[in-house]
């Protein structure tokens, strides 16, 4: 994509690239008195963290937290970063009420928001609303982000690089594009919340724009990553024989007591183990079966599904199926990016004054496979870190003063070549 050589310069304390849930906690944690700029590829909703259905977990009082802990750890094969699980659970209830007091509302009654249970999980310890969690969450954040003044927000706009200093060791903003003219953002601090690499994958639950841009660009700057080849698979996308996006039958519809079921209708896994091996099982079945896909019955929840999942509902039965009679035909798909760009307990990158948060970040909490609804979790409480450290370290103002005559837009094929080739070496690396 050529562009326009017309440049903009804008100057900020922090600029944001993302808009799931991460990017927008990061940017409403941040002092009002703070002028930021939020920068997104498409519009607001259109991030993984809205399509997150199944929930967030919290920690049940103190009896609940080693159990949570060793629950994270397991599932992640303890390749775990132990000091990030034991953060992500000591903060899990600080986190809850931050999204609460910036207007999210969980399913509920009088007495209580209702709580649900995945694969992997000891306890009922997961905060819901309805089965399109990460939607009603986001829309509040979108509702409260608007209303802040010092929130400046630029969709359709893409992140073409990262300005550094002239020794390689600072990042002073980024270079991006909206409506094909240069954008020159200076900032104090520099946020990636991008998201992961769904999008290079065929199956993928993830929106296909979102394919690993901001870990591209750390790799171009030679920024340090961290697990890149852990990727995660669902077990349950719903199966089309059509290209494009999957839609995702969340783990809560199997963790509330639906069956997987071969072609047989014979049960062959146990459901509530950890998403890898479910995933490993499924695979399995289908190679025995010779089959693009397995099943999920969903029969033992007839009392239930229409209310509790209502938006997996009625996508079932805009396939042609029903859900109580007919058996749902589902695929594993690519759908979560365990590594990323390494950071500390504070999200700070190996490039000082750049922050990663979210899905394009490695803390190290997922492990080698991630416990079902700890991803939103992890957004918000390392969202809140990268804010709290982004004022303390208060970084003065430095305008890039490099030349830049014309900017080109890495391609998605360059992209793709780039993340597969580190995934590869990382494969290797680890196999050694």
């Amino acid at each position: 994509m050529d562009i326009d050589n017309s440049f903009k310069n804008i100057t900020c304390d922090v600029v944001i690239v993302g808009s799931g849930v991460a990017a927008l906690v990061c940017a409403l944690c941040l002092p009002k008195n703070q002028d930021i700029l939020l920068i997104t590829k498409k519009t607001l909703t259109d991030s993984n963290s809205y399509l997150a259905q199944g929930g967030i977990c919290v920690m049940r009082g103190d009896s609940d937290r080693d159990n949570f802990i060793e629950d994270t750890l397991r599932a992640g094969h303890y390749q775990n970063n132990k000091k990030a699980v034991e953060i992500l659970v000591d903060e899990s209830n600080a986190a809850i009420e931050t999204l609460q007091d910036l207007g999210v509302v969980f399913t509920g009654n009088e007495d209580g928001p209702y709580y649900t249970r995945e694969g992997g999980h000891s306890n009922f310890r997961i905060l819901y609303h309805d089965d399109i969690t990460g939607q009603s969450i986001m829309e509040s954040l979108i509702d409260t982000i608007k209303g802040r003044n010092n929130i400046n927000i630029i969709e359709n706009c893409s992140m073409t690089d990262i300005l550094e200093s002239s020794n390689g060791k600072e990042c002073l903003g980024i270079h991006a594009v909206h409506s094909e003219n240069n954008l020159i953002v200076n900032s104090r601090a520099t946020v990636l919340a991008t998201g992961g690499i769904g999008g290079i994958y065929q199956n993928s639950t993830n929106f296909p724009h979102i394919r690993g841009d901001g870990i591209a660009l750390a790799i171009k700057h030679n920024i340090e990553l961290n697990d890149i080849s852990y990727v995660q698979i669902h077990p349950t996308a719903l199966y089309e024989d059509k290209s494009g996006r999957r839609f995702l039958i969340s783990e809560s519809v199997r963790g509330e007591g639906a069956h997987l079921i071969n072609h047989k209708h014979e049960r062959f896994t146990n459901e509530l183990n950890p998403r890898d091996l479910v995933s490993k099982a499924i695979l399995e079945e289908m190679k025995k079966d010779n089959s693009k896909y397995e099943l999920l019955d969903l029969n033992p929840l007839e009392n239930s599904i229409e209310k509790r999942f209502p938006n997996i509902y009625k996508k079932i039965l805009e396939i042609g199926l029903n859900p109580l009679e007919d058996p749902i035909p589902i695929v594993p798909s690519q759908h979560y990016t365990m590594g990323g760009i390494k950071v500390d307990m504070d999200s700070k990158s190996s490039m000082k004054n750049l922050y990663a948060i979210g899905e394009v970040a490695c803390t190290g909490v997922h492990g080698r496979n991630r416990l079902a609804s700890n991803s939103l979790l992890e957004g918000v409480v390392f969202a809140k870190r990268s804010a709290k450290s982004i004022v303390k370290e208060n970084a003065p103002l430095i305008c890039y003063k490099d030349t830049i005559t014309r900017k080109t837009l890495l391609s998605d094929t360059e992209v793709s070549i780039m993340i597969k080739e580190r995934i590869m070496e990382d494969e290797l690396a680890k196999a050694k």
